[in-house]
């Protein structure tokens, strides 16, 4: 790779998208991944500002029930049930988390830069919702037909359909985020067809190149 200004590309899709899939083999590949669901699990750790704001919010039932630890790891699931439906819960919620978890990843980008990272994935489930790729140098959108992923949301995350089909709902719509893209991978089809594009796109970004941009559809 050349020495220049690192691309930071956002990596985005609906669930059961295999976004995450495609995160891991940029990875391999040689990019640094910043994945959103990893930073929000880390900043409610306990000892970290978050963890004692929702705690403080919320109430000690977020909390999991083990007394092996001085300060109980956050219940992901409880406090889950404890917003949903609720959307001032929700939007408290957010107001800790989010500006926590923006830090956060800009520290991790930062390093990144100093490091001499050259392609910077930022992977999260929200970047179109939250305008966040206006600020990248491209958006990679993992497309998939809302039907496959009701039926990968199932088969393979233990959802029940109505579940899935609710959070496809409170996500951007697949057109949307497509109208959002720079580049789109089509993810339908075999392991090393979807291997295929990412490599096509990659070399690109390797050599020091924006690709071209996908017309919109």
């Amino acid at each position: 790779m050349i020495d220049r200004r690192p691309f930071v590309i956002g990596l985005t899709g609906g669930i059961a998208s295999g976004k995450s899939t495609i995160g891991r083999q940029l990875r391999e590949l040689g990019a640094i991944v910043i994945d959103a669901d990893e930073v929000a699990r880390d900043v409610v750790k306990p000892g970290q500002p978050a963890y004692r704001q929702l705690v403080d919010a919320f109430g000690a039932d977020i909390l999991s029930a083990s007394t092996d630890e001085a300060e109980p790891a956050l219940d992901r699931k409880k406090l889950a049930a404890r917003v949903f439906g609720d959307e001032s819960a929700r939007q408290k919620l957010n107001q800790i988390t989010h500006p926590a978890i923006a830090k956060e990843s800009a520290r991790r980008m930062q390093q990144a830069m100093l490091a001499g990272a050259q392609v910077i994935v930022y992977e999260a489930a929200l970047i179109v919702e939250n305008n966040l790729y206006q600020g990248m140098d491209g958006l990679i959108v993992v497309d998939l037909p809302e039907e496959e992923q009701v039926r990968r949301a199932v088969s393979r995350g233990g959802l029940s359909e109505a579940e899935a089909n609710a959070r496809i709902r409170s996500q951007a719509s697949r057109q949307q985020r497509k109208e959002a893209a720079t580049w789109i991978i089509d993810n339908q089809g075999s392991l090393d067809d979807t291997r295929s594009q990412i490599l096509t796109l990659w070399n690109e970004l390797a050599a020091g190149r924006l690709p071209a941009a996908q017309p919109k559809s």
